[in-house]
């Protein structure tokens, strides 16, 4: 424990725990006996439970220092919690380990980094310990990393050539997907960090591979989402994490090469959303340039499926509540040549913004009057270039806030390289009025 989900020949991983064939037939065999009980003055001690930290104590712990009390009942909490990291130099994280009081209602936790003060704003404006909704576009992953935390995963360390940096007067923004257990909750959570003592000499860059406009009909036993990249440099893949939720039955990823060889990256036949991990190569697979990476994963929408929370089957599309769907294949690959760092950096960016924009569109079909998600999708839009688009958000959300002095500012700023001088003027008026 916990199970070992990949499958054998889709990919070699640190820490296999898969049963061998002779383990097996044991097992098989003492079942077909009736399982007999045993002797039990042979039976080993019981294992002593214990709190400690699985990698042992960490050089610093970051913690919430304010336990949130999570309702009863209610829909889905996305908490956002921002704590500043007590550091006076530059750090190099090695190894990290989340851990919470309540891993039956945390439905998982998203870590992120924010050197400015965006979030903290964000946070003082709540007046509970944290703040509601998606995590600040301020925040950021480290380079080459995604940060996150799933039942069953388990604490994760790097080679310490290739630890990440740290730096003073940086928060944590901690997101925390919460789910109400029909009684008062009191949710805690800290996330231990392991320092290298030299800087890095090599940085990895972060392929996802997703889909954001899931949209299963009822009663579909087998949904299907693809998603593709081509590489265009040469790489060596070192991890992979697949994420989904509920729905999920098969999730598998491939490398095809420029030769037409395939590389099995790793397969799930049996997707179980309570027992999710980030899985590191035994020894990295090696990646040419114009190799295609692929991802498939298939969804069971039926009543058939024992893991639908939903009774009769509903429509269920993509989102961040664990009543909504998700498909993520994330593949950590190091650049064979630093040198071709930023341009894959800029190529695996532009691959990700379409389907960004298209997850907020499906976010806020559903939560039509949430002006977070509104200014987010304005804000992917003037990167995508369409300043129209920005403006019509930032509309919405001066409809929503109509006295907040950042929503005029924003429309403002954006309706001035649409040329419509007047009405940014007055915008920035506003906002000077009201702050």
């Amino acid at each position: 424990m916990p199970p070992w989900k990949p499958e054998p020949g889709y990919g070699e991983f640190v820490g296999s725990r898969l049963l061998t064939d002779a383990q097996i037939a044991a097992i098989t065999g003492w079942v077909d006996l009736g399982a007999p009980l045993g002797d039990l003055a042979e039976s080993p001690p019981a294992p002593t439970p214990t709190d400690a930290w699985q990698l042992g104590p960490p050089d610093l712990i970051v913690e919430i220092t304010e336990a949130y009390r999570l309702p009863a009942d209610g829909a889905d909490k996305l908490r956002n919690f921002v704590i500043p990291i007590p550091i006076s130099k530059r750090r190099y994280v090695k190894a990290w380990e989340f851990r919470t009081n309540n891993p039956r209602v945390v439905h998982h936790a998203t870590m992120m980094l924010d050197p400015t003060r965006t979030s903290r704003q964000m946070d003082a404006r709540d007046p509970e310990p944290g703040y509601e909704g998606l995590i600040s576009l301020s925040a950021k992953n480290p380079d080459g990393y995604f940060l996150g935390w799933t039942p069953g995963q388990t604490p994760y360390s790097v080679p310490e050539e290739m630890a990440w940096s740290l730096d003073p007067d940086t928060d944590l923004v901690l997101m925390l997907h919460l789910r109400p257990s029909d009684k008062p909750e009191a949710i805690a959570a800290r996330l231990g960090l392991y320092f290298s003592d030299a800087p890095p000499t090599l940085t990895p860059a972060m392929v996802r591979l997703n889909r954001q406009d899931i949209d299963i009909p009822p009663g579909v036993a087998r949904y299907a989402i693809t998603d593709s990249y081509t590489l265009p440099v040469d790489v060596d893949g070192f991890s992979v994490q697949p994420h989904a939720h509920s729905l999920a039955k098969e999730i598998s990823g491939l490398a095809i090469l420029p030769d037409g060889t395939t590389k099995r990256l790793i397969r799930i036949g049996n997707w179980d959303f309570h027992w999710q991990d980030a899985y590191r190569y035994a020894k990295p697979v090696g990646l040419p340039a114009g190799t295609r990476l692929t991802m498939q994963y298939t969804y069971d929408n039926s009543d058939a499926n024992h893991a639908n929370p939903n009774k009769p089957s509903r429509r269920v599309t993509y989102g961040q509540r664990s009543s909504d769907e998700m498909g993520d294949l994330w593949i950590q690959v190091l650049p064979r040549n630093p040198a071709d760092l930023p341009a894959l950096t800029v190529s695996l960016r532009a691959k990700l913004l379409p389907q960004n924009i298209s997850g907020y569109q499906m976010m806020l079909a559903a939560d039509p009057d949430n002006p977070g998600l509104h200014d987010d999708l304005a804000l992917l839009s003037v990167e995508a270039g369409d300043l129209e688009q920005a403006a019509r958000q930032f509309a919405e959300t001066l409809r929503l806030r109509p006295d907040a002095a950042a929503a005029h500012y924003n429309f403002g700023n954006v309706l001035l390289p649409l040329g419509r001088l007047d009405q940014a003027e007055r915008e920035f008026r506003r906002a000077l009025e009201l702050d």
